[in-house]
């Protein structure tokens, strides 16, 4: 097999993946289904009205949005301006209306009380006011020129969403975090776009919400030149030894366990990450792993079953209660696995009887929610490595060996996009915990 030909590998089931043994490799294709733009679509209209048991609605809000259907709520991408057009029919003159306002949103709430939700970000567009002296947006409707709305009035409005904000009292700047919601979790990420309708007295408001899904748009920076040219010619990803400065190899850590025969055996793991160790979700994190021992029997067990355990690691954090004195509150916290390494034999480091050289990668599901910190709010993520999952070499007791910070962004760094070269066994994680917005 040629030296910079990636390893094949076996077809692999929907049921999980096909493990191999050291003299059989698997099999594989280089796919390079990443690298393709996507088309700019037109955007999504999404409808909200009143009717109030009238023959036809008096208040309709038209919203355009990315989302990629009318089904889903309006999802808006950072640098994009929430463009809606709002209709309003008071077909004999409606005295009772003070004002029309658009009002935006932000919160993170934690919990059913009022001071469990923290508004980040708040935004008030005025439409119309009785007064003339009141802002107003521009309408190309007669009946909205006076101080009385009158039959059809129509406005259109633009508003931009800012890329930061600072949380009460601090001049602390927290990047915009994305919609998050997911079930049988306390704390939530949640946007809305209002219209409210103000009255006079003794006359009950009304308004239209509609919550909207908001999507950041950090990306990470370019990879190595090597790297680079690798996505360009759909060539394997070169190693550390080949590309040092593309790579972080973090600290050696150790192994220990015991054998069938009750031998101690210890491996060396040298695990790195692709630098930089930001990476968009949807694409993959490269991967390379040597292993080390003075036992070639425990390094033959590991690298002939799929025992090798790398994985991405979510950690959700918050306060319950960020109204209340910190220290009186307690600080909330909730792990879980978001994706594990696939691992084959190295084509370009040959190993030998006390040294195994793995290349793999961890694929990035499509919805992971980005890094993100909302003053008492934080999405964080990790690359762990745990001690080894065979039964043949029985370990201590199960551990985190290793856990290494990165970053998940949502949009790609500038240049040829990553390419995943070994194909998932099966979609682990879809959208069956999150609000499909």
């Amino acid at each position: 097999m040629d030296a910079l030909s990636p390893p094949p590998y076996r077809q692999l089931s929907r049921q999980g993946q096909a493990s191999y043994s050291g003299s059989e490799l698997p099999r594989y294709t280089r796919r390079n289904t990443l690298v393709h733009p996507v088309a700019p679509r037109d955007p999504t209209q999404h409808v909200f009205s009143l009717s109030d048991g009238r023959a036809r609605p008096w208040l309709v809000l038209r919203v355009a949005s990315s989302a990629k259907s009318t089904k889903s709520l309006p999802i808006f991408y950072e640098k994009e301006n929430i463009n809606a057009t709002l209709e309003l029919h008071a077909e004999k003159g409606d005295s009772s209306i003070q004002s029309v306002m658009a009002m935006v949103r932000g919160r993170v709430i934690t919990g059913p009380r009022s001071d469990e939700t923290v508004t980040f970000l708040t935004i008030y567009h005025p439409i119309w006011a009785r007064s003339v002296d009141t802002p107003r947006t521009p309408s190309p409707s007669e009946g909205a020129s006076g101080s009385k709305l009158f039959g059809d009035c129509v406005w259109s409005f633009s508003i931009p969403l800012p890329k930061t904000v600072a949380v009460g009292k601090s001049d602390v700047q927290f990047r915009l975090p994305e919609t998050f919601s997911e079930r049988d979790f306390a704390a939530s990420v949640q946007y809305d776009l209002t219209i409210h309708i103000s009255r006079a007295k003794l006359r009950a408001d009304s308004q239209i919400r509609t919550p909207f899904g908001y999507v950041p748009s950090s990306k990470p920076e370019p990879p190595s030149i090597l790297r680079q040219l690798a996505y360009q010619q759909s060539m394997p990803v070169p190693g550390p030894s080949a590309d040092p400065r593309g790579w972080e190899t973090l600290k050696t850590c150790k192994a220990k366990g015991t054998t069938l025969q009750n031998c101690p055996a210890d491996v060396r793991c040298s695990l790195s990450l692709a630098k930089p160790l930001c990476y968009t979700r949807g694409s993959v994190i490269p991967c390379s792993l040597t292993l080390s021992s003075s036992d070639p029997q425990a390094l033959d067990m590991i690298t002939a079953s799929d025992c090798v355990n790398v994985g991405l690691r979510r950690t959700v954090g918050y306060t319950s209660a960020p109204g209340i004195e910190k220290k009186r509150v307690a600080y909330q916290e909730s792990s879980r696995e978001f994706g594990k390494a696939v691992w084959w034999p190295s084509a370009s480091v040959q190993g030998d009887r006390y040294n195994r050289h793995l290349e793999g990668e961890i694929r990035l599901a499509k919805d992971l929610r980005p890094t993100s910190l909302m003053d008492h709010f934080s999405i964080s993520y990790s690359v762990v490595l745990r001690s080894f999952n065979i039964s043949a070499l029985k370990s201590a007791h199960s551990e985190i060996l290793l856990s290494e910070p990165v970053n998940i962004v949502a949009a790609y760094a500038k240049g040829p996009r990553p390419i995943a070269y070994a194909p998932p066994a099966y979609d682990p994680y879809s959208r069956e915990n999150d609000q499909d917005y």
